[in-house]
């Protein structure tokens, strides 16, 4: 039955290519293309009362929906265009384990190991940079996902596909963002083709690593193959919540120079310099290990309740989550009175700019 399935699927593939005209993906946000992508993504991530709301897509089959895997967590393949596959991760739904991965925020290391159970490690490299820290949230959630996706790439591309976009609303776009850096690993590992060709769009995503991790993303993925759009009304964007600290600073920085020159004081000076030094730094500090505490240690306690067998990750000592990506702004207009009423601000609704209505409104306000 499983071989029949998987004929299925792979004649399925080899149909729409053949009949289709082969064209790559071109760099560059394009707004019809996103358009799509929230057609796509609503039919897994949206609740129904406003998925009424959005049009069915229109240049998109689904061949594929994961079982809910790890956090409540879930994925479609699209085929877009008959040669064009679409991986959609979706985003945050009403179960507790799902709200976990996104309150386990502390950041664990790019690279590293996480043991999901005793006979399941998951190994990655997101980043070459060793200062390079994520969401381990959304690291555990991509361990998960990431393992179904692979050998459907696999089909997709001993069908003839090579091009596919990474999409995801929300979660699912915090969780993309972390699966792309994979797959970017792996393709320069040779673990998948040099010739498939990604492009990813990250909608309404919250923030997934630090700078030397955005650094990295944006560096790997930069002229144009991955877009972080956001609109400005929308809070989710804006989390987890950020801390800098003396620390996240690179090696060559005024820091070190500043605490040398503390130290090549007299007793006395040095006291008081490190009183003054101390009560402009061990605030953010203490801030980052209470935040460790809490979105750390208590978060994989109930983790564990869902996956018992999970050992958490070491943590990365930082806290100093960025926007990263090209990002593309909805923005609002104060004077639109139109988007106003359809979306108010006086609301108990806190999703009411983070949904799909307010966005497909704002991107047909785009320029």
């Amino acid at each position: 039955m499983k071989f029949l399935k998987s004929l299925l699927v792979g004649s399925f593939f080899l149909f729409s290519f053949s009949n289709s005209i082969a064209q790559d993906l071109k760099p560059g946000f394009d707004k019809a293309e996103y358009r799509e992508l929230i057609y796509i993504a609503t039919q897994s991530t949206e609740s129904p009362e406003k998925a009424k709301l959005i049009p069915q897509p229109e240049h998109s089959k689904l061949v594929y929906r994961s079982k809910p895997i790890g956090l409540d967590n879930l994925w479609e393949l699209w085929l877009k265009d008959g040669n064009t596959a679409v991986l959609c991760t979706r985003g945050t739904t009403e179960k507790g384990e799902s709200w976990l991965a996104n309150l386990y925020a502390a950041m664990t290391p790019a690279k590293g190991e996480l043991k999901i159970s005793n006979s399941d490690t998951f190994q990655y490299e997101l980043s070459t940079n060793k200062d390079a820290a994520v969401h381990t949230g959304y690291l555990l959630s991509t361990a998960f996902i990431s393992k179904e996706m692979l050998p459907k790439i696999d089909s997709c591309y001993n069908s003839g596909i090579k091009n596919f976009i990474i999409m995801g609303h929300s979660q699912g776009g915090g969780i993309s963002y972390l699966l792309t850096a994979y797959f970017y690993s792996l393709q320069s590992k040779g673990k998948l083709p040099a010739d498939i060709r990604f492009k990813t769009y990250c909608s309404a995503a919250p923030k997934p690593g630090n700078l030397y991790f955005a650094y990295d993303y944006e560096r790997k993925t930069q002229n144009g193959w991955a877009f972080n759009v956001v609109s400005a009304a929308d809070w989710v964007p804006q989390t987890p919540f950020s801390v800098e600290t003396p620390e996240d600073l690179p090696i060559v920085s005024p820091i070190a120079m500043v605490e040398e020159t503390i130290k090549s004081q007299t007793f006395f000076k040095r006291m008081f310099l490190n009183m003054v030094y101390g009560k402009l730094t061990d605030p953010s500090r203490k801030t980052v290990k209470t935040y460790q505490k809490l979105l750390g240690k208590e978060m994989a306690k109930r983790v564990k309740e869902f996956l018992p067998e999970f050992v958490p990750p070491p943590f990365y000592n930082s806290n100093n989550y960025v926007r990263t990506g090209n990002t593309i702004v909805l923005y609002p207009n104060p004077n639109d009175a139109n988007y106003y009423e359809k979306f108010p601000n006086n609301t108990k609704d806190i999703m009411m700019h983070h949904s799909f209505p307010p966005y497909l409104y704002l991107l047909n306000q785009l320029d």
